[in-house]
């Protein structure tokens, strides 16, 4: 049975370096918290050795490549799918290099082609496949790799890039669902702004020639729509109101270059009406997701916080986890910290204290994604159901000021004309 070298914090924080038996990395942390210890660190010991890369004259040699110029990174579909296929490669039983090999060959030109060639060299000459991918963080972040990782240490890669797919699909289907929630209004807004735009371009400075025959005072709905009209028109309204959407944008991303701006920016998304609820139940749908996938595989449960910190996408919450963390590191449970922070709903705490006594963390965690996916579907739903009736009063109360403001006055001209009769 394999050797495992581990360092571990027991209850009262002081750090432990201590070795333990066990068939895999899994088993050994399964271990090292039934005994109480909570580990930041579990290696092998005597794990293989990297093969040297002067292997038997050019076959050891490293093809050099070029990483061909790209905006961005590889799409999470084509990351999941390449999860998927090398998962079932490894099962069918392939060796790691070849399973490579005919992935880059079945994939288009592109980055990801290019990314996986690069990785494949990496591995034939002597790099692990964990190491090979760690190079390129446009396509593999520090969650793909430190899994990838646990499943080479544990012998359960092909199980391990499986869950990767299952997760990487959850949160692509979560965030789907909000956007797509978001595209209907988005369109009916946009196409109604453009309408009530020509309106005031074409057909109000009109109305103002015909008002300034009357030589009657306009009421003050009316003066209002022919101020509003001639400042989108010669005072340049137009130019802000098609500039603020990224003046707007540049601002936030200015701000989210800063701790302190991103924890502002967090803070006001989760006091929207009904979208802040979407945002915070998804962060915590994404972070509890992530940290129960990364324990199950294996990841230390410090390490698995830091990784968890870095990609939750939300300061609020990766505040609330690095307290977390530095509890632990003093001997305290995940529970207290989070129950401390008050960014999530007891329920939450209660599901991680249970977890945590039963040695079953990692299961609650994905319990209370998948609870909290269900109820930011629910929230999705309802938010489609209150914007229909909001963007029905906004346009039909936009419409009737315009059609008040410029029939008031002729009702007004028709009247006077009656009574001189």
């Amino acid at each position: 049975m394999p050797m495992f070298q581990y360092e571990a914090m027991d209850a009262s924080g002081k750090e432990i370096k201590q070795e333990i038996d066990a068939t895999d990395s899994v088993e050994a942390v399964s271990k090292i918290r039934a005994m109480g210890f909570f580990p930041t660190k579990v290696k092998e010991k005597g794990g293989r050795k990297k093969q040297s890369a002067a292997k038997g004259g050019e076959a050891g040699k490293k093809r050099k490549t070029s990483t061909p110029f790209a905006i961005g990174g590889v799409s999470n579909k084509h990351l999941c799918q390449f999860a998927r296929q090398l998962s079932t490669l490894q099962d069918a039983g392939l060796p790691i290099l070849r399973s490579l090999r005919i992935l880059e060959q079945q994939q288009k030109a592109g980055l990801l082609k290019s990314i996986i060639r690069q990785v494949a060299d990496d591995v034939e000459g002597g790099a692990t496949l964990s190491e090979a991918m760690s190079r390129h963080p446009k396509a593999f972040d520090r969650l793909f790799t430190n899994m990838v990782q646990a499943g080479e240490a544990g012998g359960v890669l092909e199980v391990i890039l499986q869950r990767l797919a299952d997760f990487m699909e959850k949160g692509q289907k979560l965030k789907k669902k909000v956007i797509g929630a978001m595209i209907y209004p988005a369109a009916v807004m946009t196409f109604a702004g453009g309408i009530v735009f020509m309106i005031m371009w074409l057909v109000v400075p009109k109305f103002q020639i015909i008002f300034k025959d009357f030589n009657t005072e306009l009421p003050g709905i009316t003066l209002a729509l022919l101020a509003a009209s001639n400042w989108l028109i010669y005072q340049y309204g137009w130019l802000i109101i098609l500039g603020s959407p990224f003046i707007f944008i540049i601002f936030l991303r200015i701000m989210k270059q800063f701790a302190a701006g991103r924890y502002v920016v967090d803070m006001v998304k989760l006091h929207i009406p009904v979208m802040g609820q979407i945002i915070g139940k998804s962060s915590i749908a994404r972070f509890t997701r992530t940290l129960g996938t990364l324990i199950t595989a294996g990841v230390p449960i410090l390490e698995a916080i830091n990784i968890t910190r870095e990609t939750t996408g939300n300061e609020i919450y990766a505040r609330a986890l690095a307290r977390v963390h530095d509890s632990i590191r003093e001997g305290d449970t995940f529970a207290n910290p989070l129950r401390a922070s008050k960014v999530v709903d007891i329920i939450v705490v209660n599901m991680v204290d249970v977890g945590e006594e039963t040695g079953d963390l990692d299961k609650m965690l994905l319990k209370v994604a998948d609870n909290y996916d269900e109820e930011v579907d629910v929230l999705v739903s309802s938010l489609v159901s209150l914007l229909e009736p909001i963007m029905v009063i906004a346009l039909g109360g936009t419409v009737g000021f315009i059609v008040l403001a410029l029939f008031l006055p002729l009702v007004k001209l028709i009247t006077a004309v009656m009574n001189q009769k």
